[in-house]
Formats: structure tokens, C-alpha cells, sequence
């Protein structure tokens, strides 16, 4: 008669399963994603907890299980900037493992949230006997430097309609039948584009009422997709 697994077992092949998920373990033998496994510790996050905040000592990078995780920085004024938010699947904080400085920014849970938090001590351990496994993590973090740059190349532009254009032109062109699903609220992705909800709602309002795009809930159809890129076009100047 088949035995049930143990609950410790039941936990350890999620936790697996989780990191071989990610593209910072994926790859790596079942005996190294084991290894791992054994020392990550998982934290429950409600809405609004706080993993971390900017200058704190590292205790290490981290792993989405679930939810959403925004990573941020607050200005001397106390305006916050999203610098991303991370889902299930997607791994950060990993330059804080050789940083002396901490963490570099805030991690709040958008909503509630599990997380794996991988200890410097034992991860850098691995990493000493696991060369490759620090070439993943430059890959990683190199993705992450992109989004940086994209996200600074947005907010260089002049105003929150041509950067909500722009956002809705390059998220257009992936999304099937022109309709782009929100992984997070409209006020996360205002607070990407550097501005409040309250004018987020407003501009995109105005390209609503203009018949460019319609909008239910959390989805954003582009309804004339080559009028929406025309208009960004005229709003940088290029026609």
C-alpha cells in the first residue's frame, strides 16, 4: 500500500521545485537544488510588510514563492519610486550578498505574500565550492540592470501621458489581441511611471475617452494600437 510523503518531505520537494523554477537554480543538479533547499527559510508576508529597508545589513537574497514583492526607494522629499516588482518565480537582492553598504533599497509586499529568504552565510558557502553558480548570479543580476535602464529611459521622458504611452506601446506588442493583464494594481504601475494615482487615472482617462484603449479592472485593451504608437511618436517629437 503506497505511504503518504511526510510533511517534511512534502515541504522540501515544493521548495525544490521552487528553485528550479527560478532562472537563478535552474539547471542545477536535484542534489545542489537539495542543498539549498535545506537552508532557505520561508517567510509569510502580510500585505504591506516590510522584508527590508534601504542600508539594512544583508541577510541575504530572496525568492518569490508567491505574491508580489516591491522593491523601492524613497527620496530625501519622501517620494517613493518603484524601481520593480517581483513575482512567483523571480529572484532579487543579490548584489547585497557582496555589498557592504546592506540593501540598496526598500522590499514591501504588495499583497500577501511567500518568500524564500536564501542565507548569505550558506549560499556564498556554495558558492565558493560552485563557481558556475556565481556566473547565474551576475546573469541574474544583469537582468536586472536592463529593467533598471529601461525604467530610467521612461522616466526621461517628458510627461506622464508620453510615459504611459510608451509603457502601453511596449507592452502591446507582446500581448495577445492587444489586451495587457496587470500583474499588480494600477497604483504600482503609476508609482513605476513616476507619478500618483490619482494623475494615472486621469491621463489614462483621456486615452480612454479618445477611444485609443479601454479599461476593465486590472486588463487594458489597446483598442487602435497603431494610433495609441502614432500619438507617442507626436508627443516625442519624431513626426
Amino acid at each position: 500500500m503506497p505511504t503518504s510523503p511526510r510533511p517534511a518531505d512534502a515541504k522540501l520537494t515544493g521548495l525544490i521545485g521552487t528553485l528550479r523554477c527560478c532562472q537563478l537554480f535552474s539547471g542545477l543538479s536535484a542534489e545542489d537544488l537539495a542543498v539549498i533547499a535545506g537552508f532557505v527559510v520561508v517567510l509569510k508576508l502580510a500585505k504591506g510588510d516590510y522584508l527590508f529597508h534601504e542600508g539594512e545589513a544583508s541577510r541575504g537574497c530572496y525568492l518569490v514563492q508567491s505574491g508580489a514583492v516591491n522593491v523601492h526607494r524613497v527620496s530625501a522629499g519622501g517620494k517613493e519610486q518603484v524601481i520593480h516588482v517581483f513575482r512567483s518565480g523571480e529572484s532579487f537582492a543579490e548584489a547585497s550578498l557582496a555589498s557592504p553598504t546592506g540593501y540598496p533599497a526598500n522590499a514591501r509586499a504588495d499583497e500577501p505574500s511567500t518568500v524564500l529568504l536564501i542565507p548569505k552565510e550558506p549560499i556564498l558557502a556554495l558558492i565558493g565550492r560552485r563557481p558556475d553558480l556565481a556566473l547565474r548570479m551576475l546573469g541574474s543580476m544583469s537582468s536586472h540592470l536592463r529593467v533598471l535602464v529601461g525604467m530610467l529611459d521612461d522616466l526621461t521622458l517628458k510627461d506622464v501621458e508620453t510615459r504611459l504611452l510608451n509603457w502601453l506601446v511596449k507592452h502591446g506588442r507582446t500581448a495577445p489581441g492587444g489586451t495587457i493583464k496587470l500583474s499588480g494594481t494600477k497604483r504600482s504601475l503609476a508609482a513605476e511611471l513616476g507619478t500618483s494615482s490619482e494623475t494615472f487615472s486621469r491621463t489614462l482617462g483621456r486615452l480612454r475617452d479618445r477611444r485609443l484603449l479601454s479599461v476593465a479592472g486590472r486588463t487594458i485593451t489597446l483598442r487602435d494600437p497603431a494610433a495609441l504608437a502614432a500619438q507617442l511618436r507626436r508627443n516625442l517629437g519624431e513626426t
